[in-house]
């Protein structure tokens, strides 16, 4: 019985801090629908592929998503013509380089910017990396579940492209949603009933804390507006190194996005897409 109270606690909380988000994060992938045309997609997205790649990793800055919201805009930008090597890179950054996230890991540490600089730059190593492998290996970006792309009408009043979005952020929200749903439940599930004492035995070694981290950091499935204040509780058990894969590695890869993305995106590319993510966070821990 306790245990079943403790996981309905851990569910509700994780719902009440992703549902804000993810209804920002459909709200601006309505927004991309009604008004973004694919005219202003091309000019917006330099054509030189590693260009486009550290371009679109800088601009999450400018977007306060989490990892759960951020997918639905990301899968947006696909429709809109945005190539996979811009578009993954900026859905890696978003829910870590933006100010609120970066203010929270300062506020976290102490008022310490360290571990802010390592943060953002950890991040933005990673995803540039993510984003030029795929730019290699993806020649079309013919990786969506549904290939169908919808153009935004040039015809609608303004008036009437407001109601679009209104429209197809509710459809959103409820496609998205259930994904949502499953993905808290498993992962209050797995706070539940897997010990975090269990995982904190295996991390001893520098690279099984970093892998211990990284596991957690994905258990856990945390907005990473709030992932600074665990991980600093974890200063005197695990290296500065662990700490940072934790931080990097949840806002990019946890329970909920990942079900998210296999709703959004073909499974092998989900799969693919995790294994460069994990490669490059683990090989970036041990290096710092």
């Amino acid at each position: 019985m306790k245990s079943f109270l403790q996981l309905n606690t851990i569910f509700v909380s994780i719902l009440i801090e992703s549902i804000p988000f993810i209804l920002i994060g459909v709200f601006i992938s309505g927004i991309i629908q009604m008004f973004v045309t694919e005219e202003m997609v091309k000019k917006w997205v330099p054509k030189n592929k590693v260009l486009a790649v550290l371009y679109s990793a800088l601009i999450g800055v400018l977007f306060p998503a989490c990892e759960c919201g951020i997918v639905p805009i990301t899968r947006r930008l696909v429709t809109k013509g945005v190539p996979l090597h811009a578009a993954i890179p900026f859905m890696l950054t978003g829910p870590v380089v933006n100010p609120i996230v970066l203010f929270s890991t300062y506020i976290a540490f102490g008022s310490n910017f360290k571990m802010v600089i390592y943060r953002a730059v950890f991040a933005y190593i990673v995803a540039v990396m993510v984003g030029l492998i795929l730019s290699i290996q993806y020649k079309k970006d013919e990786q969506l579940r549904n290939q169908e792309v919808i153009h935004a009408s040039p015809s609608r009043t303004l008036k009437e492209k407001w109601m679009g979005t209104l429209e197809h952020t509710v459809e959103e929200f409820f496609t998205s949603g259930k994904y949502l749903i499953i993905g808290a439940f498993i992962a209050s599930a797995m706070q539940t009933y897997v010990k975090t004492s269990t995982l904190l035995a295996i991390g001893h070694g520098k690279m099984t804390a970093s892998l211990v981290m990284m596991a957690l950091a994905f258990v856990l499935s945390l907005c990473s507006e709030a992932d600074a204040f665990i991980a600093s509780s974890f200063q005197n058990t695990f290296s500065f190194g662990a700490l940072a894969a934790f931080l990097v590695y949840g806002p990019m890869l946890d329970i909920k996005n990942t079900l998210m993305l296999l709703q959004s995106f073909k499974t092998r590319f989900v799969l693919v897409l995790i294994a460069y993510i994990t490669l490059f966070v683990f090989i970036g821990s041990l290096l710092i």
